[in-house]
């Protein structure tokens, strides 16, 4: 089964019950190729949601990255407080704009409607030379802006994660 959408289609593997999308450039990751997966696609009540949130991420520009590069600097130095420059993960990291020069993106982000809010996230999980097992997570709301990062756990929001409604609208939460 395929559903048509504005940049190609959605694919159903029935045996799964997986949907992907065909591969589509992004613009943001220097036009890399990515298929998007989509939980629960093919059950959703309002499949628009979903390419209108797939339109705006795949065209976004590398401001989304600049936005967040002193959050995504913070998580570097959290971790770097657990490291010593003898561990295979540590790397020296002089500025905010410096950190993405050590993330390596993924190319499967995850496309989901969140059940509290109904809207659509998309998940981009990336490796990242400071924190090797859990990576960075990448969440971006309605495909639009980056509201949430930290190391990967699957969640869409940090008052998600922490169970704290306060935390809605915090891109990173401290550790500590």
């Amino acid at each position: 089964m395929e559903f048509e959408i504005s940049n190609g289609k959605v694919i159903v593997d029935d045996r799964f019950d997986e949907c992907v999308t065909e591969p589509i450039e992004v613009a943001f990751l220097d036009n890399t190729v990515c298929e998007l997966m989509l939980e629960e696609y093919q059950f959703d009540f309002n499949k628009e949601d979903f390419h209108s949130a797939i339109d705006n991420f795949i065209n976004l520009d590398k401001r989304v990255l600049h936005n967040v590069s002193e959050f995504v600097y913070n998580y570097y130095q959290d971790i770097l407080k657990y490291l010593t420059p003898d561990d295979d993960w540590y790397v020296e990291i002089n500025t905010p704009n410096d950190v993405w020069k050590f993330v390596q993106f993924g190319c499967e982000p995850t496309v989901s409607r969140r059940e509290s809010d109904n809207l659509i996230y998309i998940s981009l999980g990336c490796h990242c030379q400071w924190e090797q097992e859990h990576g960075l997570q990448l969440v971006f709301k309605n495909g639009s802006f980056i509201n949430k990062l930290g190391s990967y756990d699957g969640h869409l929001t940090n008052s998600d994660a922490y169970g704290n409604q306060e935390l809605e609208d915090v891109i990173y939460k401290h550790r500590g």
